[in-house]
Parts: C-alpha cells; sequence; structure tokens
C-alpha cells in the first residue's frame, strides 16, 4: 500500500513517528510532505524519517496563508500524481483533504483542536474518516469517530514513552530538583489570530513567583524577549517531554504542552482563550490539568493556582499516581491506527459496530 501524510507541525511529527515506522516494517510505502514550521523539520531528521519539504513557512498572517494554502495544495497535488497514493493519512490538513477527493482516495484524520475551525471545514466536505477523542466537544457529522484516547498518548505511551533522568544533569540540575516549565506559544496559528495568552507583566510576575522556590525554565515557539533569554530551555526538541516528566508544574499557553504533562502525570496549568475537550476532561477526570480561559482569570487566577499548586506536599509523586489511572482508561493509539489504516474501509465498518473494540489494543 502506498500511504501518503503530511507532517505541518512539531506535534505532527510526534503523533505519527510510529505509526509512519510501524506502517514501514508493515512493507507499506510511506511518503511524508512536511511544511517547515517550528523545528519540525529537525524532528523528523531526529526520527530518521525522510521527507520531503513543500513549504518553507506556514505564515505569519491570513495574506500569507492563503498563498501558502493554494501553493501547498498544488505541490502535494503533483507529489501525488507522482507517488500515487492508495490513502492519504494525517491531522486536519485542508491541503491534503483536497487532494483526496481530486485522486478519489480515502482520507483519514486523527484531530483534536476544535478551534481549527478552516482545517475542519475542509476535512468534513472532503475526508472519509475524522477519529477525535471522545472528550471532543464539537460534532463533526457522520464521518466522526470518537475513540477513548488522545493524541499525545501515540507518543507518550508506556510502550512508546521511557523517562530518562539523564536530562537532569545535561540541564545541570541534581536529582529531585524542583524547576518548573513556563511555555509560551507564537500565536500565529489560523485558529490563534485575533487571541492572546499572557501579557508581558503576567509573565515577570509569574517568573518571579515561582522563582522564589523553584528553578524557572521557559520554552518558547518565539524569540523570547531580551530579559527572559537566561531562562531559555535549551535542549535538543526531541528531549522535551523528559522535561515535562521530571517538572513539578508545567505552566502554558498551549493545550497539547498542558495534555502532554498531563498523559506524563505532571500537573498542568493551561493559560488560554480557546478551550480544548482535552484539557476539560483532564481537569475535571484526572485532575490534572487546571484551565483558564477568561482573561481576567489568564492574568490573575493562574498564578495563584501556580502558587498554590508548588506548595502542595507530594504534588509530583501525585501526579503520577494519577497518570497511572489516565494511561489505564486509554488504549495504545498507534497500534490501532495501523491496524486501521490497513484493514480499511472492512476496519472501520467493524468500529462502528462494535465501539469497544478498541479495548483489544490496550
Amino acid at each position: 500500500m502506498k500511504i501518503l501524510i503530511s507532517i505541518e507541525h512539531p506535534a505532527w511529527a510526534h503523533q505519527f513517528k510510529y505509526i509512519i515506522k510501524k506502517l514501514e516494517e508493515d512493507g507499506h510505502r510511506v511518503k511524508v510532505l512536511a511544511v517547515d514550521k517550528d523545528r519540525d523539520l529537525e524532528l523528523l531528521d531526529i526520527f530518521n524519517i525522510k521527507y520531503e519539504v513543500i513549504s518553507n513557512s506556514a505564515g505569519k498572517n491570513i495574506l500569507e496563508k492563503a498563498f501558502i494554502f493554494l501553493f501547498t495544495t498544488i505541490g502535494i497535488f503533483i507529489k501525488s500524481l507522482k507517488f500515487k497514493p492508495d490513502i492519504f493519512i494525517g491531522r486536519a490538513s485542508p491541503m491534503i483533504a483536497i487532494n483526496s477527493l481530486l485522486f478519489g482516495k480515502p482520507h483519514i484524520i486523527f484531530e483534536d483542536t476544535e478551534r481549527a475551525t478552516i482545517s475542519l471545514f475542509f476535512c468534513k466536505l472532503f475526508s472519509t474518516l475524522i477519529i477525535t477523542p471522545k472528550s471532543f466537544f464539537k460534532n463533526l457529522g457522520k464521518k466522526q469517530m470518537r475513540v477513548d484516547t488522545y493524541k499525545e498518548i501515540f507518543y507518550l505511551h508506556k510502550n512508546y514513552f521511557t523517562p530518562d533522568g539523564s536530562i537532569l544533569r545535561e540541564l545541570r540540575l541534581p536529582a529531585g530538583a524542583k524547576f518548573v516549565i513556563i511555555r509560551f506559544v507564537a500565536w500565529d496559528a489560523s485558529h490563534d489570530i485575533g487571541k492572546k495568552g499572557l501579557l508581558l507583566a503576567t509573565k515577570h510576575r509569574l517568573i518571579n513567583e515561582l522563582g522564589k522556590t523553584q528553578k524557572v525554565f521557559i520554552s518558547s515557539e518565539s524569540k523570547l524577549p531580551a530579559e527572559f533569554e537566561k531562562y531559555q530551555l535549551n535542549i535538543s526538541p526531541e528531549k522535551i517531554h523528559h522535561i515535562l516528566y521530571y517538572a513539578s508544574l508545567v505552566i502554558t499557553e498551549g493545550a497539547s504542552v498542558a495534555s502532554e504533562s498531563a498523559v506524563l502525570g505532571t500537573h498542568a496549568i493551561y493559560v488560554n482563550p480557546l478551550t480544548a475537550g482535552t484539557t476539560n476532561e483532564q481537569e475535571s477526570k484526572y485532575n490534572l490539568v487546571h484551565n483558564f480561559f477568561k482573561k481576567d482569570s489568564i492574568q490573575k487566577d493562574a498564578i495563584g493556582k501556580a502558587l498554590e499548586l508548588i506548595n502542595k506536599e507530594n504534588l509530583w509523586e501525585d501526579g503520577k499516581k494519577k497518570r497511572e489511572i489516565l494511561l489505564k482508561d486509554k488504549f495504545d493509539p498507534v497500534k490501532w491506527m495501523v491496524w486501521l489504516i490497513e484493514n480499511y474501509p472492512d476496519s472501520a465498518k467493524i468500529m462502528r459496530q462494535n465501539p469497544d473494540f478498541v479495548e483489544g489494543f490496550k
């Protein structure tokens, strides 16, 4: 089988790296097309995944994104003419969805971002199967299939992820050191336009307050202001999850990092006006994420919650106990999705008739 996938964000590289490898191990040909965004090409190189670049940017504004949308759609069409894929897979990429229609081939996606409105609009029109977590709060119609897992479990399930304590030495931290990670996003995704997270004054206060008892590291999608550079987390991008695992607490503007932290058993504070079904469930069901969506709460209440959490005894250990409960509830989505792709469309029919079939992949 010939399978085509696009990687348009670092999170996509993480999510599909094991699926790509397992499909190739099963004898399938997988062509990976990549958009250069936030070090995703670096990750693909580290994962030893071959790829072809179809765009050197994801765009910073609506006009740039519109031009890149057209340019990339044509580029995928040309690549597909030569490759002749039997199936398209990945996330909610409108460029891939359109090409799946043009070539008359199935398009299977796993999507967890409710606010990816434009991408989901095209996928609802042209994709064949839209898989979402059960916690996804949008109804996408008859093409949607809900399953009880998260995208982060594709790469952070115990079958694939083992924490490496040597990362602490790399950061010159002693074993058992208490530190927090603060994550800033670039706010340049299509669903981020017009939105804001932490204000500069709030960032200063957050760093100063947490820094009284914790070592502070900042991870940022965009260049940090000069006054924050001393907090910059300087590690190879594939090591970020080991850092998140050992952190006392994570404060993040990005839903993926909040969810990654929860799956790793690290308490997280998510500060973003965009709600996410995944992080909502991770708060209400597992008490691993604390969501702050309203403007005043983002700038004020989030700091109070952060200080409350880091002053709790055994916070790190309690998080790891909650992780065990979370992972016991979910299943291994890698094995399941490989089975789904290899046996499509019969596999989709089986899932529609018996949604509990996924229990066999725990």
